[in-house]
Formats: C-alpha cells, structure tokens, sequence
C-alpha cells in the first residue's frame, strides 16, 4: 500500500518515526485533541512549514511545548517553535523536503480537528 493510499491516521507517522507502534495512534490522539481545543487558524508560509494559530492560553501552550518536545524525540526531523507575544500563540512546524508529506497529513488533521469546533477553514 502507498502512503497516499493508508488512512490518513496512518500517513502521518513517517517510517523514520522511533515511537513504537502501538503508541502512535495514542500520540495521535493527541495532537487531535491540541487541533480540537486550541487551533483557531491554520496557515502554510512554505512548502516545509505549517503555522497553527493557537487560542491563547497557559494551558494551551504548555500542551503544545510538551507534546512538540515528546514528537520531537521520536520524528528528529520535525523543527518546532513555540511563539507567545502579544496576547498571541503560535505552533510552527518545520520538516525536511523529503518530509513535506508527513507534514500535509499533520496539517489535514489540525484542519480537521479546526472544522470540527464549528470553525471554517
């Protein structure tokens, strides 16, 4: 099966991934309830980059720092930075080229999980 052909909760998890199998789809989960209860917009600045718009909030970004930290342990090749200026948050995801799909399957999910709070895309 080619990547575009899984399931999108499959798509998103490279080979590369070091999380074991049986975590990622909790990992996932995740990342879903993030997008579900914090994303307010979702933009793409480049190719290799995502840029979500976070509701500002202690929590939120303490969740996104820890869940970015614990991605970043398992999938080395994403890039994270967490912005909070100006009453603002924002979660930027980086990835190599050879990456850019992982990367589209994570922006379906945080757009997904956006609509999903009754929010247009």
């Amino acid at each position: 099966m080619t990547r575009e052909a899984m399931p999108l909760d499959q798509q998103w998890v490279p080979s590369a991934c070091t999380l074991p199998t049986a975590e990622q789809p909790l990992r996932g989960a995740e990342f879903d309830a993030l997008f579900a209860g914090a994303v307010q917009a979702v933009h793409r600045p480049g190719r290799t980059r995502l840029r979500l718009d976070l509701l500002f909030a202690p929590d939120n970004a303490a969740r996104a720092a820890q869940l970015a930290a614990r991605e970043s342990g398992c999938c080395s090749f994403f890039t994270f930075t967490l912005t909070i200026a100006d009453g603002t948050l924002g979660l930027e995801v980086q990835v190599p080229e050879q990456h850019v799909k992982v990367l589209d399957a994570l922006q379906a999910r945080a757009e997904a999980g956006r609509v999903g709070l009754g929010r247009q895309p």
